[in-house]
């Protein structure tokens, strides 16, 4: 049963008779959407994904909501995901995008105690790259308006703050180095890192990236193509670095090890260096891992959110505070710069992945998913 909102009036609607609905600008929503498929594991994206352009447009249950996506994230992840990593048990096909914010269309009698058509919402649940995506009521989370930097506090910001929350132990004079700065997660946990008013040092790859570290906070930006990392690391932070938020592996993680200092903490949130590669990670040395945090007194821990989901809530209110005060900056990147042009419609997530893979975005990639309120998509 769906309540559903079309010229002003409200009704009761069982969709399973219904050949069509109204959203709540009275256009009709069509029977049919476009979405991505991962059609088989790979982590090249482009050989994983298919476009499908007559898919049902699905229904939402008592509990859920229909989202009408506006704004959908990129991640690294996401390859990962289209490779099978997350649960082999899976199999192709299945969808694919892990966040998105839009409107609500339509919802089940249950979930309007809560949400109601026209209600501007985020979330992360499977699913996202379509132009409308069946949301669980419990996982959504109610926006002031449709606006993509709410987009970058999903999975980025929220993975920055409560990585760094749980496991960082920050405190003021801290040093922390935070690898790939200028990514979609790496500008939280810059900032993130200055409210708790530590001294921290950024890597990117860019004299524009190198800008906006400067620009948000960052103490000691280092472009590693311009500058040699080990070098200053060990010239500058003599005694080491108290916290590393790692999201890069290979020789990135290897030498953000060395640098660590007495009892510091290393914190891995990814290792997009491998994700590319069949096994979907880059050589480390290993072998000298436990000599090394012995040494130190150091210790190593992984962070992934979806185990920390009994924390999302209270994450998600305080990151939307500091960026309503003005303390947090939402660094977006839409592809004005990309070689094409804006990422703009479901089939621009493909240039969108590319994208990120070659290290150009700064800030948090998003898509836009364009709906012309006259149109039947």
């Amino acid at each position: 049963m769906l309540r559903l909102t079309a010229a002003g009036a409200r009704a009761i609607v069982d969709m399973s008779y219904a050949r069509h609905f109204l959203d709540f600008q009275g256009s009709a929503i069509p029977r049919t959407m476009q979405k991505l498929v991962v059609t088989r594991l790979s982590p090249n994206f482009r050989e994983a994904v298919t476009l499908r352009r007559d898919c049902p447009v699905p229904l939402p249950g008592d509990g859920d909501l229909l989202v009408r996506n506006r704004f959908v994230g990129i991640n690294a992840s996401d390859i990962n995901y289209s490779a099978g990593r997350y649960d082999p048990s899976v199999k192709p096909p299945f969808d694919i995008g892990f966040e998105g914010i839009g409107e609500v269309v339509a919802l089940g009698l249950s979930a309007s105690a809560r949400y109601t058509v026209g209600q501007a919402v985020a979330y992360v649940a499977p699913g996202s790259f379509a132009e409308y995506t069946v949301v669980p009521a419990k996982v959504a989370f109610p926006l002031p308006s449709v606006k993509p930097e709410y987009l970058t506090l999903l999975v980025s910001g929220t993975t920055a703050y409560i990585s760094l929350k749980e496991l960082g132990g920050l405190s003021e004079g801290k040093k922390v180095l935070v690898t790939a700065a200028a990514g979609g997660t790496g500008q939280f946990a810059v900032q993130l890192s200055k409210i708790a008013k530590c001294h921290v040092i950024g890597t990117c790859s860019s004299d524009e990236k190198l800008a906006f570290l400067k620009s948000i906070g960052c103490d000691r930006p280092i472009n590693y193509k311009a500058e040699a990392l080990q070098t200053i690391l060990k010239q500058e932070y003599p005694e080491g670095v108290d916290v590393v938020y790692e999201s890069v592996g290979g020789a990135m993680f290897d030498l953000a090890l060395d640098a660590l200092a007495t009892k510091g903490r290393l914190i891995i949130i990814g290792f997009i260096s491998g994700y590319q590669s069949p096994a979907g990670l880059s050589p480390i040395k290993a072998g000298a891992l436990p000599a090394k945090l012995l040494k130190k007194s150091a210790s190593l821990r992984g962070f992934f959110l979806n185990h920390y989901f009994s924390k999302y809530q209270a994450a998600m209110e305080h990151l939307l505070e500091l960026y309503t005060r003005g303390d947090l900056v939402c660094e977006m990147d839409l592809g004005h710069q990309a070689p094409e042009g804006r990422f703009i419609g479901l089939d621009s997530i493909f240039r969108a992945v590319d994208y990120m893979y070659t290290g150009k975005n700064t800030g948090k990639l998003v898509v836009e998913l364009p709906h012309c309120v006259s149109s039947k998509l």
